[in-house]
């Protein structure tokens, strides 16, 4: 019988016959290393002395005042983190059977217990007690994982469009490991009147507490749109939003929120300390001009930004995308692509595949990415 180094196993023995009682005793002192045994000789003593520091029970099966299975059920349900091994007598061998079958270790037949067997007995119920526990909380954490990723799954968006002249793509990549959601986000929305509102924005941080938040100010940009909101109005009252859930006064947020008319040929946008987005019109590859509008959300009180009023007319791309994309490394080396590393590889590609784009990003840093990447991809035809 073994405990870890400098610990003493703790027993607790449920036994009403102080023979049997002392037989237990005297086998289990001629251990290598004897346990501190707590004798009691009922079931109603044992609740007082059932404690966390009790590794093992030992209990009879025929006590004062519990007996057979009973008296199991109650030591079992009083000490759910101990093993639990049964006495019983030559004759009850089969209520032995039937207390494994209800959760005990093991069981011992009194006439048939020796030093050696006992030890061995205690030894190998606390370590399947230790499996047992080990087990279920392994089952636990994977229900767990799985209802956490159910809940992220639902707080992902899906966009309302229902245009049927635009290509809408977008692509969400969490730096977290097996996570769902990030800090970076992103959605769409198409109003009543025809116009088509996208958001791309990222809050500063990669935690649980950052997602959330990130979460909050989607879905508040989605609410205010749908209740008419724009620009200034809208972007004032999603500052509000950000300092009354950010769980300390240095988180702040970046975003681009852009607002195509419902003729699909002209846009507004509102760059607030983000990347500027990329534009392909009329087949010429460029940034878009005039960007930022103005700082970040949540570092200074009172901010106006800027609204950027770009033509697009019949046949263009627009790209919005968080700076996971353009932070990447070149080579592996100190130096990140930038948006200029960005729009070179989409000029030479002659235009923007989404997963070809993000791929390239992932060989030229020669490692997954490790920020956050939220990026939508919305286009237009002229008619042929």
């Amino acid at each position: 019988m073994t405990a870890p180094a400098n610990e003493t196993l703790t027993l607790l023995l449920i036994e009403d016959d102080a023979g049997d009682a002392f037989l237990v005793e005297e086998l289990l002192g001629e251990a290598e290393q004897p346990p501190k045994i707590i004798w009691v000789r009922s079931m109603a003593e044992s609740r007082e002395r059932l404690t966390e520091d009790v590794q093992c029970v030992l209990v009879d099966l025929s006590l004062p005042d519990a007996s057979g299975l009973e008296a199991l059920e109650q030591v079992l349900s009083m000490a759910p983190h101990a093993a639990v091994l049964v006495l019983t007598g030559l004759n009850d061998t089969h209520v032995g059977v039937e207390a494994v079958a209800a959760g005990a270790q093991d069981f011992l037949v009194k006439q048939d217990v020796e030093a050696r067997l006992l030890a061995r007995a205690i030894r190998y119920s606390i370590e399947r007690k230790r499996a047992d526990l080990a087990q279920r909380r392994l089952v636990e954490a994977e229900l767990l994982t799985k209802e956490n990723s159910r809940l992220e799954r639902g707080l992902l968006p899906v966009p309302l469009l229902t245009s049927d002249g635009l290509d809408h793509q977008a692509r969400y990549l969490p730096g977290r490991r097996r996570a769902l959601l990030a800090g970076d986000f992103w959605d769409t929305v198409q109003s009543p009147d025809g116009a088509v509102h996208v958001v791309v924005g990222d809050v500063c941080g990669h935690g649980p507490d950052e997602a959330a938040l990130g979460v909050a100010l989607r879905i508040a940009w989605r609410t205010l749109v749908l209740a008419g909101h724009t620009g200034n109005e809208l972007l004032g009252t999603l500052e509000a939003v950000l300092r009354l859930e950010r769980k300390s006064a240095e988180i702040f947020t970046t975003l681009c929120i852009v607002t195509i008319d419902p003729a699909l040929d002209r846009a507004r946008m509102h760059v607030v300390g983000h990347p500027p987005p990329l534009l392909i019109r009329a087949g010429e590859i460029g940034v878009v001009p005039g960007t930022p509008s103005g700082p970040p959300l949540g570092i200074f009180k009172g901010v106006e930004w800027t609204a950027i009023d770009v033509p697009l007319g019949e046949d263009w791309s627009l790209l919005l995308y968080t700076d996971g994309l353009i932070e990447a490394t070149v080579g592996g080396g100190p130096d990140l692509l930038g948006t200029e590393g960005l729009l070179s590889l989409v000029q030479e590609e002659g235009g923007i595949d989404l997963d070809r784009l993000i791929q390239r990003v992932i060989e030229l840093n020669r490692d997954a990415l490790s920020d956050d990447l939220a990026t939508v991809l919305i286009s237009r035809s002229a008619p042929r």
